[in-house]
């Protein structure tokens, strides 16, 4: 024990010091979690980033991409002369960024198992970056803390946004290009994104990705994501993927790609919060009522009184979309699986429930596998 101790001291030497860390050191001193390498390797890489954000160039301001308005009445050798221009322009402001401030910090996609703690790191990280005029997010006074505007979303619900952006710009400029404007603004809101569960299985998404990807990197902005996937299974079997090869490719040259794959341990097992999820099987519902009705009541309980007159709620998705939910309470929505999964909905609908109800309830969700014909009931806390 006293040798496995003392490694870990030299262990623990061995990184540079940062923020990152120095908060994942106390956490396991003080028992709330256990060391493990592949994460106090991870804790010094997002040091490293950290520190790297001193040098971190401004948000350059585009100008190379004008609106439809401004080429209306213009000639076709004045428009491509002007966006002749615009490249000279933005090559030009490139080489001025490295001359006067160096290479941008690279960003990190990080990739492995779930419960391994990526997003955990990535937690740590995010608490280590302050966003101006805030000290809310300094956890150490003997450390630098980097004040940068910051934006943390899960990678479909930030895919959502920027179709949303798409949409209502196509409704000023229905022949315009969004894609760079749409940068500009994601750039002069946040210089640090941090999308968790990064993966692609949308062929929109995938068409969007590489450009939008390469215009947010032109303008400084530094991308850390999480994901299930390593960048080579990223959007494996959809339509057309060879249109996104070249996003993977980027990819792989631009950030820095980080592998849990070897770590196996699946730390949400022994740290999971009660009251998160429920799943109780009908196995035996057919052949003892008194457990159906011990379940149902159990439901109930749960899902509490309906008040009377309670009609079904539109909830508004984006792009001028609902979903109704029928059966609810002010906390609390009680679907059938067919409801919510032999029905047209998708990433929206599904967020924006959650955004709504602290409780979803689900029944008679039917078997995944190759097991006796059941039903199920599954109660999720979306929070």
């Amino acid at each position: 024990m006293k040798n496995m101790t003392a490694q870990h001291r030299v262990a623990w030497r061995s990184f540079p010091t940062g923020p990152v860390r120095a908060a994942y050191k106390r956490m396991v001193d003080a028992g709330e979690v256990r060391r493990d390498d592949a994460q106090v390797a991870l804790a010094a890489k997002f040091d490293a980033l950290h520190e790297s954000l001193t040098s971190l160039p401004p948000v350059s301001v585009r100008s190379d991409e004008p609106t439809e308005g401004s080429f209306k009445n213009s000639s076709p050798l004045l428009r491509l002369l002007a966006r002749s221009l615009a490249h000279v322009q933005s090559f030009l402001r490139k080489k001025f960024h490295l001359w006067s401030f160096g290479p941008p910090p690279r960003g990190m996609y990080i990739h492995g198992p779930v419960g391994v703690g990526k997003s955990f790191l990535m937690d740590l990280f995010y608490a280590s970056v302050s966003v101006p005029d805030d000290n809310s997010c300094c956890t150490n006074d003997s450390h630098k803390h980097i004040n940068v505007t910051k934006r943390r979303v899960h990678f479909h619900e930030f895919m959502l946004d920027v179709h949303h952006r798409i949409f209502a710009y196509k409704q000023e400029y229905p022949r315009g290009d969004a894609i760079p404007i749409i940068a500009q603004q994601l750039a002069q809101e946040a210089r640090l994104l941090y999308f968790d569960e990064f993966q692609v299985t949308d062929v929109a998404d995938a068409m969007i990705l590489k450009r939008l990807f390469s215009l947010l990197l032109d303008l400084n902005v530094v991308v850390v994501a999480t994901s299930n996937r390593s960048p080579d299974a990223l959007y494996e079997g959809g339509i057309n993927r060879s249109l996104f090869l070249p996003f993977i490719d980027m990819l792989k040259h631009t950030f820095d790609i980080i592998s849990m794959e070897d770590s196996s341990k699946d730390y949400r097992l022994e740290n999971r919060a009660d009251g998160q999820s429920y799943f109780w099987s009908n196995k035996k519902v057919h052949i003892d009522n008194n457990s159906k009705n011990n379940m149902q009541a159990q439901l109930e309980k749960i899902f509490g009184s309906t008040a009377s007159g309670t009609e079904a709620e539109i909830i508004p998705v984006l792009f001028g979309r609902t979903v109704q939910v029928t059966r609810l309470n002010d906390r609390c929505a009680w679907f059938d699986f067919s409801e919510l999964c032999y029905q047209p909905l998708g990433a929206a609908d599904y967020i924006s429930l959650c955004r709504r109800f602290p409780v979803i309830i689900m029944e008679r969700v039917p078997p995944t596998g190759r097991q006796s014909p059941q039903r199920s009931t599954t109660i999720r806390d979306p929070h």
